[in-house]
């Protein structure tokens, strides 16, 4: 089933002149204005000029009328338009298929990449909130047309919205079509203000009285009629399409169609010296919907012999269903890629063979299952590496020389009861988990530091390790917190075991 999302930015000329100037969105009423003949007019209000009972088309003079302290700027609908459209890009992140909707919304196609983000409420939460950290006043819904996913993001309830139903348009007034101004106020002085009731009204009689618009709206809504969307491509994209004049349905002809696609866009991208880091496979079935296999690479690539493997990962999950009418391969990040030069026996090879495992394993698994540590600024054991993505460049100084470590560390740091002869010797036996260790022989203390660059008001942590053997020969790795606990005594705790 289709399913597609509006995004509505009420106030998007205004927020877009904000982040032009440098500021933030003006709480004072606030207008911009444009020139409509020999008479200037207000093209766009903010929320405190709307509550001053200001409204766009109204002239200058009866603004200032109603308001003498209305502040105004000069509106820039090109440049309005040009933001719409790097906003409309960077939704890339989200669908393959976006295009801007008018002059203050975006459209996302998002059939068959919901799953993706955990799901459609997942989803078009997770737009919201991005578009909410970048500023922007935002309505997103989501529907299984794009007249009705426009609808309901202008004149639904909530600000974030999930239709699944027809009968979720019912309640919305006739406005929400998409019609002219003329035809709305004449269905509603015959009492027709509703879509519901629209609905109720024989069609046939629809036409004659109100147009043939009108019918052709009320089916793209409620999905009787198609509404294609004219997607967008970014210009830094690379893309490659093939088209049928019959739908294909088998596997070995999606298979040969794929391979074709993939060994001519990496043709495009050995000329322009770029390789591709994230790829999107769309297949556009005979019934207009969509399914979407998504790969990425850690590492720029071009190898058509490595991209086809990311993709054979998840060619058994595409459904042709009544037939696959075109595949468009597109790679949405691209970054320079120049020749690199091997040795005679093949020598050179090694780093990128090993960034073609880890991409497999990557989409196979998920990015987040596969990683590599990496050092981290600190003395902290539990806190001295960190999770890094395997394509990552390693730090030049590499893991610092210190004392050897345990091969096995406790997350957190286990309590233990220890027995000491003195304050600052080493434990003569230790009670950890109910079970008592009488210790052989000590080395230490090995004094580590916290990190008193980033607590500078608070007493920095130090501790004091110390590798004890047991009696049973097994070796543990015990510090003594230095900073005092509530009853004036130091804390132990066992922080590893030695092999």
């Amino acid at each position: 089933m289709r399913r597609v999302i509006s995004v509505f930015l009420p106030y998007w000329p205004i927020e877009a002149w904000a982040r032009r100037v440098g500021k933030t969105s003006p709480e004072a009423p606030f207008a911009l204005i444009g020139q409509d003949g020999q008479k200037q007019i207000l093209t766009a209000v903010n929320r405190a000029a709307e509550g001053e009972g200001l409204t766009p088309c109204m002239s200058l003079t009866h603004a200032r009328a109603i308001l003498p302290t209305i502040q105004t700027a000069h509106a820039a609908p090109l440049e309005d338009a040009k933001a719409l459209r790097a906003l409309a890009t960077a939704c890339f992140r989200f669908s393959p298929f976006v295009a801007p909707c008018g002059s203050d919304g975006v459209w996302l196609d998002t059939t068959g990449s919901a799953h993706l983000f955990g799901g459609e409420a997942k989803m078009t939460a997770r737009i919201a909130r991005a578009l909410a950290s970048q500023g922007l006043t935002a309505r997103v819904a989501m529907a299984a047309t794009p007249g009705a996913a426009w609808a309901l993001a202008r004149y639904g309830r909530s600000h974030v919205t999930v239709s699944t139903a027809k009968e979720d348009l019912d309640p919305l007034p006739v406005m929400a079509l998409r019609m002219d101004a003329a035809t709305a106020r004449s269905l509603w002085r015959v009492g027709i203000k509703t879509i519901g009731a629209l609905k109720a009204i024989p069609r046939s009689t629809l036409p004659l009285r109100f147009g043939k618009m009108l019918v052709t709206r009320l089916d793209q809504a409620m999905g009787h009629a198609p509404e294609p969307i004219e997607c967008m491509v970014p210009q830094e994209a690379r893309q490659r399409e093939l088209a049928f004049a019959e739908p294909i349905s088998t596997s070995e002809d999606i298979r040969r169609c794929t391979e074709k696609l993939v060994t001519d866009l990496c043709a495009d991208l050995e000329k322009r010296q770029e390789g591709a880091r994230k790829l999107d496979l769309m297949f556009t079935r005979a019934d207009n919907t969509y399914q979407l296999i998504r790969v990425g690479a850690g590492r720029p690539s071009r190898a058509p012999k490595h991209l086809l493997k990311l993709f054979a990962e998840h060619m058994d999950a595409v459904a042709p269903k009544f037939g696959i009418d075109k595949v468009t391969l597109t790679a949405w990040k691209v970054a320079p890629l120049l020749p690199t030069q091997t040795d005679s026996e093949g020598g050179g090879q090694h780093a990128g063979d090993l960034a073609q495992l880890t991409d497999q394993l990557a989409n196979r698994l998920g990015d987040r299952a596969v990683y590599r540590l990496t050092p981290a600024a600190t003395h902290i054991p539990e806190r001295a590496q960190t999770l890094t993505p395997p394509a990552a460049d390693t730090p030049s100084d590499g893991w610092p020389a210190i004392l050897p470590r345990p091969v096995r560390l406790f997350s957190p740091p286990e309590p233990v009861d220890v027995l000491a002869l003195l304050p600052d010797t080493p434990p003569a036996r230790f009670v950890w988990r109910g079970q008592v260790h009488k210790v052989r022989c000590a080395d230490g203390p090995e004094r580590v530091c916290g990190e008193w660059w980033l607590n500078r008001d608070e007493v920095t942590e130090t501790r004091d390790y110390f590798r004890v053997e047991g009696e049973d020969g097994a070796r543990y790795w015990l510090f003594r917190d230095n900073r005092l606990s509530p009853n004036q005594r130091h804390l132990w705790f066992l922080h590893g075991v030695f092999a």
